[in-house]
């Protein structure tokens, strides 16, 4: 009797000691940052549904610069052939190939679009400007959609790395988590060239 006592006060002394050391806290905001790049995988295969509508839209040009399709086609191809796992957010090598390979069909899309204003006709089809308002729209919401993961990920990492909830941290493994960064950051920032000659 008196050691299932003493063993019931082990058992609550342990569990006031997980709930005081973060550990409910940790469950709590994995699961937010899990659910925040749901939303962003969402509005990615939202953006790489749009593609081949885009692309079929874009080929009834006849003139139009076929290797500009090819790009945006094998980016999409390549964006959306990556297995992406939950154990994708804590490998930060993993999440830099997913997002190089979305970085790229973003880029091939921005090409394809630009193109785009030198043919009359695709600017004249509706059919094509409903598709590039929403290609556009998908931009937005996934630039709100990684906004969130990216907060839901530093409330995390800030759990993770403060004391004393760092060794609960150490203890069950919660590692930090890697988060969105920019792909050519040297490259923008630096200063632009103004210049201000008349050509």
């Amino acid at each position: 009797m008196k050691l299932r006592f003493v063993s019931w006060i082990f058992t609550g002394l342990f569990a006031l000691l997980l709930s005081g050391c973060g550990y409910n806290e940790f469950q709590s905001l994995d699961e937010q940052t899990k659910s925040a790049w749901s939303e962003v995988l969402n509005q990615y295969q939202r953006r790489a549904d749009l593609v081949p509508n885009i692309v079929a839209t874009v080929k009834g040009e006849a003139a139009f610069e076929q290797d500009t399709l090819t790009k945006v086609v094998e980016a999409r191809a390549k964006a959306t052939s990556m297995q992406v796992t939950p154990e994708t957010l804590n490998n930060p090598e993993a999440f830099a190939k997913f997002q190089a390979a979305q970085g790229e069909l973003s880029s091939a899309l921005s090409r394809l679009l630009v193109v785009t204003e030198n043919y009359p006709s695709l600017k004249a089809n509706q059919g094509f400007q409903d598709l590039r308002v929403q290609l556009e729209g998908t931009e937005n919401r996934i630039t709100v959609a990684r906004n969130r993961y990216i907060q839901a990920v530093q409330a995390y990492n800030v759990l993770t790395r403060s004391f004393p909830n760092n060794l609960t941290a150490m203890v069950f493994g919660y590692k930090v988590k890697p988060n969105f960064s920019v792909q050519n950051e040297a490259q923008i920032s630096a200063p632009p060239a103004v210049s201000f000659e008349k050509k």
